[in-house]
């Protein structure tokens, strides 16, 4: 969770921000810190590790946007209802989830407590889609493969 209020404290956006603010956001801030801009080879290499963070907050708060998961809520809902868990690692309260299908999700915040229960679950599957999935924030890391 200190992610995301890290990255939204550097695009100086709150909770609700939406899709067109957060981009208005970072192309404004983008003009103002491109490297591009600047002449000394200091200052053209601090703008660059800047407009770096700026786009790395702007690429994970749109997809844990609300409107990004609306738009693939059906896919999502997919996955967790009819993939099996394939692996799952836990790193300072982030739960990273892969699926069978190919797609994989971050949940954000979740307690130790939880993950030790998940490992402990009979049905690691079943546990995950009534206590984690749809209960704490999460993105998709993965993209589903297309069918050739």
């Amino acid at each position: 969770m200190k992610k995301i209020v890290d990255y939204r404290k550097l695009l100086n956006v709150d909770k609700a921000a939406e899709l067109a603010t957060l981009k208005s956001v970072y192309r404004t801030m983008m003009k103002e810190c491109h490297p591009d801009k600047f002449q000394v080879e200091e200052e053209k290499l601090a703008a660059e590790a800047r407009s770096k963070e700026i786009i790395e907050a702007y690429h994970f708060l749109v997809s844990i946007a609300p409107e990004t998961r609306e738009q693939n809520i059906e896919t999502y809902t997919e996955t967790i209802t009819n993939s099996n868990i394939l692996d799952f690692e836990y790193k300072q309260s982030v739960l990273n989830i892969q699926f069978f299908d190919g797609s994989a999700y971050e949940y954000f915040d979740v307690p130790r407590a939880i993950y030790i229960k998940l490992v402990n679950a009979d049905s690691p599957g079943r546990f995950a889609r009534r206590h984690i999935c749809n209960a704490y924030p999460y993105r998709n890391v993965a993209k589903v493969a297309e069918p050739a």
